[in-house]
């Protein structure tokens, strides 16, 4: 037979509700130290923040005073009257400068140039002109033409090899001297419409 477990005073119940109620209390302790100390937190973080725009503050500030002072010494000897003398004195010179300016560039620099020795020696520039290209036409055509027309025999011609004759005058083609003077002129016109362009 089996022998009774021994006698004990407490319930296991009770022991594990009592591990229990002293977990929540250490819990609850914790969560209070917590929240104590995320309120120091902030409460330390805050006081940074403000020391910090303090600082900020006086830097500015000791930088406007310094601006200031700087200014001051600045305009220690500036006035408004000296500052409009100045730019009087300015626009005098400004204008002065482009007085001068004017002055040098509308005086005319040597003697003007004469027209009509111009319009001469253009002239004599194209008369120059024409007379070379005149030398470069070479013989005129009718003078061409006359040395190359063939001899004019008035006999039979007995022998191949006969040599030639003197030639006829009378049967060649008589140039009038009014068709030389006429190519001639034609010539000239062409020279000078070809001057014109």
């Amino acid at each position: 037979m089996r022998e009774p477990p021994p006698f004990t005073t407490r319930h296991p119940n009770i022991e594990t509700s009592l591990a229990a109620k002293a977990a929540l209390r250490r819990k609850k302790l914790h969560e209070r130290t917590l929240e104590q100390t995320s309120a120091q937190i902030a409460q330390i973080e805050q006081q940074i923040y403000s020391i910090e725009a303090a600082n900020i503050n006086q830097e500015t500030l000791n930088a406007m005073k310094n601006a200031g002072a700087a200014m001051k010494q600045i305009h220690g000897n500036l006035t408004i009257d000296k500052v409009d003398q100045t730019m009087d004195e300015l626009r005098e010179q400004h204008a002065l400068g482009e007085e001068i300016a004017s002055a040098i560039t509308n005086a005319p620099l040597g003697e003007p140039i004469d027209e009509a020795d111009l319009e001469e020696e253009l002239e004599g520039l194209e008369q120059e002109a024409m007379d070379e290209r005149m030398l470069k036409t070479g013989p005129t055509p009718v003078t061409g033409e006359v040395n190359r027309l063939p001899a004019v025999s008035t006999g039979p011609c007995k022998s191949q090899f006969r040599p030639r004759e003197a030639p006829d005058h009378a049967n060649l083609a008589v140039v009038k001297p009014s068709t030389v003077e006429e190519d001639e002129e034609e010539e000239l016109r062409k020279l000078q419409a070809e001057m014109a362009v």
